[in-house]
């Protein structure tokens, strides 16, 4: 199984080592010529993406700087499975990349002087440890949008076929089960090639 982690800024490391620890094979996206040769891999079909948080505007700008738009668009379309934490959820919605059915509030939580943590139930795992940085949430989500968890009724991770995010950032606790929920979509759902 090999994770695509995209690297233009933000906190790549981290999904890097959580991944490491599940057994899953890495590789670090920072520009066409690294997805290119991640989707030319031979893998058996057992791959998937990581969009990790950050400042969305500025991996917007790199994505499109990098000609990685319309590839990385296209591939989650064609059923690449993706999961996507903070920036990362902000980036798969309806005025970004435009694959999932969901819109994002954008810095919902205030400024990071406005960062907790907290700890709340998640929809087939149980309650997990939720660290929440210049944060959004899930303004409004589509009938095929499975909404997984919710801090103070507004939702924070949801599920839409082959799209996994949470608004928090799973990557820095030493809690592992949103990482193996994604990895057994990957297992599951994974498009051949």
């Amino acid at each position: 199984m090999k994770i695509a982690i995209l690297a233009l800024q933000g906190a790549f490391a981290e999904h890097e080592q959580m991944f490491k620890q599940l057994g899953a094979e890495t590789t670090l996206i920072r520009n066409l010529a690294d997805w290119s040769s991640f989707m030319s891999s031979p893998f058996g079909g057992m791959r998937g993406a990581a969009i990790p948080g950050g400042e969305s505007t500025a991996m917007m700008r790199i994505m499109k700087d990098e000609c990685l738009f319309e590839p990385i668009r296209q591939a989650i379309l064609d059923g690449l499975p993706v999961l996507g934490t903070c920036a990362g959820l902000i980036m798969l919605d309806r005025y970004h990349l435009d694959v999932m059915d969901i819109l994002a509030k954008r810095n919902a939580y205030g400024r990071q002087l406005g960062s907790f943590n907290t700890e709340e139930e998640f929809k087939g795992i149980g309650k997990v440890p939720m660290t929440f940085i210049r944060a959004p949430y899930i303004e409004e989500a589509g009938p095929e949008v499975e909404i997984l968890a919710r801090v103070e009724g507004k939702a924070v991770a949801a599920r839409q076929e082959n799209m996994l995010v949470t608004a928090f950032h799973p990557e820095l606790t030493s809690d592992t089960r949103i990482h193996e929920l994604f990895l057994s979509m990957v297992a599951n759902g994974s498009p051949a090639g």
